[in-house]
C-alpha cells in the first residue's frame, strides 16, 4: 500500500513539472479578492520572450481598480503613468478622479531562466460585478514581446491576462 502510495505521488508530481510549460504565462499569485476591498498583486513571471531576457513589464490599471502603488524593484526603473478615471471613488474620505492607470518596470534582465514577481497594490471598486477581473501585461525583451492581454476569459488562449476572480463582500446582496 505505502509503494502505491508513494508511485502515485512521485506520477502526479511528475506530470505537474511536465505540464507546468503549458501554463507558462504571466499569472496573478492571488486568484480571488473581495469586491470593495483593497488587494496586494503579485504578478509572477515565470519565463522571457522565447529565450530571450525581459527587459521591460508594463501592466495596465482598469477602471475599476484606484490609488494603485506599485513597490519599486532593486535593478529595475520604475515609472508609471496616470489618467483620469471614468468614474469618481473615494479613498478615505477623498474624491480620486485620475491615478495610474499603467505600471512600467524597465531596465532590469530578469533571464529566460529565472522567474520573479512585481507587486503593486491598490483597491476594487465597490461598484464592480462579481466575476473575473483583468490586469493586461507585456512583457518586453531585447526583440519582442509577449503580450498577456487576452481578456476574453476564452480557456485554452495563448496570451490570456493575468486575471482574478472578484467575490462579494460579505453581506453583500
Amino acid at each position: 500500500m505505502i509503494r502505491f502510495v508513494a508511485r502515485t505521488a512521485l506520477a502526479a508530481i511528475s506530470l505537474a513539472f511536465l505540464a507546468a510549460p503549458a501554463f507558462a504565462h504571466v499569472t496573478l499569485e492571488t486568484r480571488e479578492a473581495t469586491i470593495g476591498s483593497s488587494y496586494k498583486a503579485v504578478v509572477r513571471v515565470p519565463h522571457g520572450c522565447g529565450t530571450e531576457a525581459t527587459n521591460t513589464l508594463r501592466v495596465q490599471i482598469p477602471e475599476g481598480f484606484f490609488n494603485a502603488k506599485p513597490m519599486p524593484k532593486a535593478g529595475w526603473t520604475l515609472e508609471t503613468v496616470t489618467g483620469p478615471y471614468a468614474n469618481t471613488y473615494m479613498n478615505h474620505g477623498t474624491a480620486l478622479t485620475e491615478g495610474v492607470v499603467e505600471i512600467v518596470w524597465s531596465g532590469g534582465e530578469l533571464r529566460n531562466e529565472w522567474y520573479d514577481e512585481f507587486v503593486f497594490t491598490g483597491t476594487f471598486a465597490d461598484t464592480l460585478a462579481p466575476g473575473p477581473f483583468y490586469f493586461p501585461a507585456v512583457q518586453e525583451c531585447a526583440s519582442g514581446e509577449e503580450a498577456w492581454i487576452d481578456t476574453s476569459g476564452t480557456s485554452g488562449s495563448d496570451q490570456p491576462a493575468p486575471s482574478l476572480v472578484l467575490v462579494p463582500a460579505a453581506g453583500a446582496h
